[in-house]
């Protein structure tokens, strides 16, 4: 009988007098891939803190092969081999990458000094396997974002950890590092390393994955075998119902929305020329770092564009917008062209950007609702500079009601919502504030399928409504499921745009990663 790595057995985690975990098992075989499901706020992280030392349990026991483990701390955690990879990046920007790698268990000379060339060296050697390009030396600040998250991994296999449980260990990664990841997981495994995975995304956890537990409300509802599953078996029990598959509705129309010009900036966007229709749900899609992202924030007046060289203008932009348009670049609403300064004249315009990363640039967490659905138009809700508090919890309570938003508290601390009901609160500061053009940038990274299904829905009935929709994603089914049409961007630049069957995931990957020739190259 094989003795499990992990066995945490009656986990129970309660703040007060509110239970977050209820009698919890979870076990772990050695050299097992295990997934943890569940959606936001079903327990997954309690009980991965509770494991890793973050938080201390109400009641329950934890084994490590065999032996009852007393986990009071981090530090008791990594003595007994387990390490944490963490969504959020847990890293210090103006030290170097092994500095970061080796945070709170630095290697000395003589006890006393770091010794900085050991360190340095090492962690080259555990980044060869990762990304070799990684230099050990570089502040990790000039990193992209995924290879910070990469960086996250490094430093969980410095403690030659027996279990490392890894919490959205993709959202920042491109396909081509999840693949990278994966090959790194079985090898792990291989050598009887246990890899607890927590994921949103159903098609990594069947590439990688052996077992899967499901919660759901802080309790344990199943442990089942993946191959023994489907995709929508697990959703049911994640979300306690059959999730309906709705196939993509276009409403597009004639009218054009939003067009752009010749539009870009030095370094991050070549110019890039295209239009969006009333009704129309455009997708963006590329790798991380292909420009989409710093596309949006040029029509949303975050930056400003910079001087363009017109014999560089690609044939699409040619043909698109001609020669005779402005070399900085032109964005036009419904027709009128608008100069993009800020950001209070985009929202003036009707444009609106829902962000990637938006506990960070999307909301204040510790501030209510309704007073984070009010910012972009404070204006409409304020007289002589003071706020008209029950004109805005009106407008706060129904927006509410119609994104299905729960609980109805609209004055409630943002922070405490989950992730898919921030991100409709931040859809609903754009509804309040008479938006017509959405900008959605990765609007459901790190959300749950339930959630998920929601978002979907509230994109179509934006388009309904005959609002211009534009949305980044790197979830190619994500993509596909929900637009109209599909603009793949690589290098800062537009290489096609796709329609009808040509919108499918070996087209998008052949433009995307420079497989396939760029449309406007005459191919």
């Amino acid at each position: 009988m094989t003795t499990e790595r992990l066995s945490m057995q009656g986990m129970v985690k309660k703040y007060g007098v509110v239970t977050v975990v209820d009698g919890v098992d979870f076990k772990v075989l050695p050299g097992e891939v295990h997934a943890l499901a569940g959606e936001n706020g079903a327990g997954k992280s309690t009980l991965l803190n509770m494991l890793c030392g973050v938080t201390t349990a109400t009641s329950g026991s934890i084994y490590i092969d065999g032996v009852k483990a007393e986990i009071r701390g981090p530090a008791d955690a990594r003595d007994l081999g387990i390490a944490m990879i963490h969504q959020e990046l847990q890293n210090i920007p103006e030290l170097t990458v092994f500095q970061n790698m080796f945070l709170g268990n630095p290697t000395t000379a003589g006890g006393v000094f770091v010794d900085k060339k050991h360190e340095a060296q090492r962690a080259r050697e555990i980044l060869a396997e990762l990304d070799p390009d990684i230099d050990p030396w570089a502040k990790i600040k000039t990193l992209k974002v995924s290879q910070q998250q990469i960086v996250e991994i490094a430093r969980a296999l410095l403690c030659n950890a027996k279990i490392i449980a890894m919490d959205e260990p993709t959202s920042s990664l491109t396909p081509s590092e999840f693949e990278r990841l994966a090959q790194l997981i079985r090898s792990l495994s291989a050598k009887g390393v246990s890899i607890i995975y927590v994921s949103h995304k159903m098609d990594e956890i069947f590439q990688v994955c052996d077992r899967i537990t499901v919660m759901r409300d802080g309790h344990y509802i199943g442990c089942v075998n993946i191959k023994d599953s489907t995709e929508d078996s697990i959703v049911t029990m994640m979300v306690g119902r059959k999730i309906e598959k709705i196939k993509h509705r276009s409403y597009l129309t004639d009218e054009v929305m939003l067009e752009v010009r010749n539009l870009g900036r030095s370094g991050a966007v070549k110019p890039v020329s295209f239009k969006v229709h009333r009704g129309e749900v455009l997708g963006i899609s590329g790798l991380v770092g292909s420009g989409r992202t710093e596309l949006f924030r040029l029509i949303a007046g975050l930056d400003r564009p910079t001087g363009l060289t017109v014999a560089k203008h690609t044939r699409m932009s040619r043909e698109i917008s001609g020669l005779d348009q402005p070399a900085m670049g032109e964005v036009l609403v419904k027709g009128e062209s608008i100069r993009l300064y800020s950001v209070k004249d985009a929202i003036a315009h009707g444009i609106g950007l829902v962000p990637e990363d938006r506990k960070l640039e999307g909301i204040l967490k510790s501030r209510s609702i309704n007073i984070n659905m009010a910012m972009p138009a404070m204006e409409r809700y304020t007289s002589i500079g003071w706020i008209k508090r029950g004109y805005l919890r009106s407008v706060a309570y129904q927006i509410m009601k119609e994104l299905n938003l729960r609980p109805l508290d609209v004055d409630r601390a943002i922070g405490t919502l989950s992730g898919g009901n921030q991100q409709k609160v931040i859809i609903g500061r754009w509804l309040a504030s008479g938006t017509e053009i959405f900008l959605f940038d990765e609007p459901t990274r790190g959300i749950d399928v339930g959630a998920k299904s929601e978002i979907y829905a509230v994109i179509e009935e934006l388009a309904r409504q005959g609002k211009a929709v534009l949305v980044i994603s790197s979830e190619m089914p994500e993509i596909i499921r929900i637009s109209d049409r599909v603009m793949v961007m690589r290098d800062g630049e537009m290489v096609a745009e796709l329609t009808g069957d040509d919108i499918n995931e070996a087209m998008i990957a052949q433009y995307a990663i420079g497989q396939a020739k760029a449309v406007h190259e005459g191919v």
